[in-house]
């Protein structure tokens, strides 16, 4: 056998006994055929367009088109509802679309004072969008909604290659109801744009196994090397699967099969490396510090703090201190462990049709099991699945940081698995063990949708029922899929469809009609995911237990997974006041809601809660009125007042940075109601050396920096006293003028007092 006849001969023989659906045979043909058949079809490029494949029935198109512009109208609807969603990154958007050298490092301020903890990928095409249209919450967001759309397009389509346009339809379908899909395909953290590149990694993977090519690996290297400057080591947790996958299943021989693989590793380091390379070798005095660092070193950022810190828990300069994981079977971060992605903090976010996804994934392979090795429908279940469950199993362990939104990159994997599982047992429905397997997936997913909408039980209380009842009635009718007549078929298959997404849905609309801020966000409705770890249950936009740790009115185990810890709290350990962030308040806003009635651009959007406590007012932000500087401000900035705000902007030009803050939220606050650049004083956490008291000075001297903000502890973590930003707030304090604009305090840099 030539290596030229391999590449054809798997895709020709794999849909007999693969199980696709019994779908269009052509659904799989090498690439040059598509392009030969449309060109045979005629018509203009827009009648093409909207006509698809000619074998195809005429409802493929429209119908995946719909599936597009749903997902786009459900993603946009409200979506400025959530200001500047994470000023972290909404502060970096901002600085990148004024100067190309921080779009280019990730710099949080135009002034290059610091980057933020990531590499720059997820940021460009925010701030590309903010320079063409001006900084708006929906310049900072739409690209968000736009790559939400092409994942969900991505995934139809490697579904739909080796399975059915319907498959392909479910597996959409599923993406974009996925709670924590509407969740982070509107918010501005690098999940979004990993999502989608981990999404055109499998599909490249899937095109690769099917005909033996090498630019389909070569090409799924080049996504995974920039879905590693989006976030990191994140993007290689589904490489050990693939690359086996590949390396067992591909249809040329091994010897070439082994080439191809290195050819793909090469491009992951050209893609990936390219951009760490320049940052290493550029002179660290002139670009910015990089953030969540130790040692000014995106290396070790990427190993550490962003790399291994997150599965043993030792983040260095992590807002815990790097203190490590387990306590008993968990962490600060919540319970590890393999029900995790089941537990009350993770449930509502993704596990919905994950029982469902298991149970098609080990069908799939039972229906393939007689399959050649190159099959090329086994192999997409191998791929898909594979990357869900290694990429599960790592979230169910790590035991350093983690959130729940965390659990998007599941998504993909989940809804292809679902659409893939469920078109090959429809085919085989006739077979008994395929209509039973078919049942136990919609009792299982109307089993637990039961469990996931009674835990927050005055949500729609009448829906669990619903579901419950239909998927049971569904079930039932699925036993028996081989004996009905078509209509009663259809219905069945309908109401199994209806009843296994209804649950999922009411979240997805719970969360798209409500704003997110803050950097701990969560979707569905309040109490939808109720930390477990120290503190009790926490809220939607707070912080792990609603005190962590130990601060707060929640008393550990006490929480009531509303987000409704009172913002008038006893002062933890970060001296906050309430119940937010270490010893800190409320999140801004019910549930990390931003408040619904600011513009982006008169007060940060991270501002007022609307929920038991205002921040600023008690509780919340530490420093009151755009105060700043406390652990509150840590996680989700400050409110900035009118006062302070026309205070910062006057002679701002003069300087290179208006003002400096401890804490990147809190710079980012002030950087984005202002519209100049401010210093962030220990980057995120307040924990990084940068800048040290001696460089901190040599700004002053050289008069870069007006003014700095007060309020703040000082030191990162727990008020500690030795760090560089506590060493910066008392020398400031003891020789600057202090001024106050609302009810905030500024030392004037310009006006010493000695």
């Amino acid at each position: 056998m030539t290596t030229h006849y391999d590449p054809a001969a798997p895709a020709e023989e794999t849909h007999a006994p693969g199980g696709g659906n019994g779908g269009p045979p052509p659904a799989a043909p090498p690439a040059d055929h598509h392009h030969h058949h449309h060109g045979q079809s005629g018509g203009s490029r827009l009648g093409r367009l909207w006509r698809g494949r000619p074998e195809d029935p005429g409802w493929v198109r429209p119908a995946f088109l719909g599936l597009l512009l749903a997902t786009a109208v459900l993603y946009l609807y409200n979506l400025s509802a959530s200001g500047y969603a994470n000023s972290f990154y909404s502060a970096a958007v901002q600085a990148g679309s004024q100067s190309w050298k921080a779009l280019f490092f990730g710099s949080l301020d135009a002034g290059n004072a610091i980057t933020v903890d990531k590499p720059p990928a997820a940021l460009g095409p925010m701030a590309l969008a903010v320079r063409i249209f001006g900084l708006s919450s929906w310049s900072v967001l739409v690209p968000e909604v736009l790559m939400g759309v092409g994942t969900v397009a991505v995934v139809y389509a490697a579904v739909r290659r080796r399975f059915s346009p319907a498959a392909g339809l479910i597996a959409g379908a599923v993406l974009a109801l996925t709670p924590v899909a509407a969740l982070m395909f509107r918010f501005n953290n690098p999940d979004a744009l990993l999502a989608l590149l981990m999404s055109v990694t499998c599909y490249f993977v899937v095109r690769a196994l099917e005909d033996g090519r090498t630019k389909w690996l070569v090409w799924a290297g080049v996504a995974v090397g920039f879905a590693f400057l989006a976030k990191t080591l994140q993007a290689f947790l589904i490489l050990p699967p693939l690359a086996l996958v590949y390396g067992v299943c591909a249809p040329v021989r091994l010897r070439r099969r082994l080439g191809q693989l290195a050819l793909a590793t090469l491009a992951i380091v050209v893609s990936g490396g390219w951009w760490v390379a320049v940052v290493e070798l550029w002179p660290a005095s002139s670009r910015p510090y990089i953030g969540g660092s130790q040692n000014n070193s995106f290396l070790e950022l990427t190993f550490g703090y962003n790399g291994l810190g997150r599965l043993n828990g030792e983040e260095t300069g992590s807002v815990g201190g790097g203190g490590g994981g387990g306590m008993g079977g968990g962490s600060q971060w919540g319970e590890t462990g393999w029900d995790r992605m089941f537990n009350s903090e993770i449930g509502g976010q993704i596990s919905w049709l994950l029982p469902a996804a298991l149970i098609l994934l080990v069908a799939g392979l039972v229906a393939t099991r007689r399959a050649g090795r190159t099959d090329a429908a086994r192999a997409s279940f191998l791929v898909w699945g594979g990357s869900l469950v290694t990429t599960a199993a790592v979230f169910s362990y790590m035991a350093g940081i983690f959130h729940q939104y965390y659990t998007v990159a599941l998504a993909p994997y989940l809804a292809a698995v679902v659409g893939m599982g469920a078109a090959a047992l429809w085919e085989r429905r006739e077979r008994l063990w395929a209509s039973l397997a078919l049942a136990a997936a919609v009792t299982a997913t109307a089993a637990w949708g039961y469990v996931l909408l009674n835990r927050t039980p005055a949500y729609l209380p009448w829906l669990k029922w619903l579901v419950l009842v239909g998927g049971l009635a569904a079930a039932l009718g699925l036993v028996f899929a081989g004996r009905l007549d078509r209509r009663a078929l259809l219905a069945v298959a309908g109401l199994g469809l209806v009843a296994s997404l209804a649950a999922p849905t009411a979240y997805t609309l719970s969360t798209v009609s409500e704003g997110h801020s803050g950097s701990i966000v969560t979707a569905g409705p309040s109490g939808a995911s109720m930390m477990g770890g120290p503190g009790g249950g926490g809220g939607r936009g707070g912080f792990p237990g609603g005190g962590f740790p130990g601060g707060g009115n929640a008393a550990p185990g006490q929480g009531q997974g509303q987000g409704q810890t009172q913002g008038q709290g006893q002062s933890g350990p970060g001296g906050g006041g309430g119940g937010g962030f270490p010893g800190g308040g409320t999140a801004p806003g019910q549930n990390g809601q931003a408040p619904n009635s600011q513009a982006p651009n008169s007060q940060a959007p991270n501002g007022r809660s609307n929920q038991n406590g205002a921040a600023g007012e008690g509780g919340g932000m530490a420093g009151g009125m755009g105060g700043g500087g406390g652990m509150g401000g840590l996680l989700n900035g400050a409110e900035v007042g009118s006062e302070a705000k026309k205070l910062l902007e006057t002679d701002a030009g003069s300087y290179t940075w208006a003002a400096a803050a401890i804490g990147s939220q809190n710079a980012a606050s002030y950087q984005l109601s202002t519209g100049d650049p401010v210093m962030a004083i220990g980057g995120f956490n307040g924990t990084d050396p940068s800048p040290t008291l001696a460089q901190f000075k040599e700004y002053v001297a050289e008069g870069e920096i007006h003014y700095f903000i007060g309020g703040g502890t000082g030191g990162g973590t727990g008020g500690d006293d030795s760090g560089t930003a506590s060493q910066i707030t008392s020398w400031v304090e003891a020789h600057f003028k202090e001024v106050t604009a609302g009810s905030a305090t500024f030392y004037d840099l310009t006006q010493p007092t000695d």
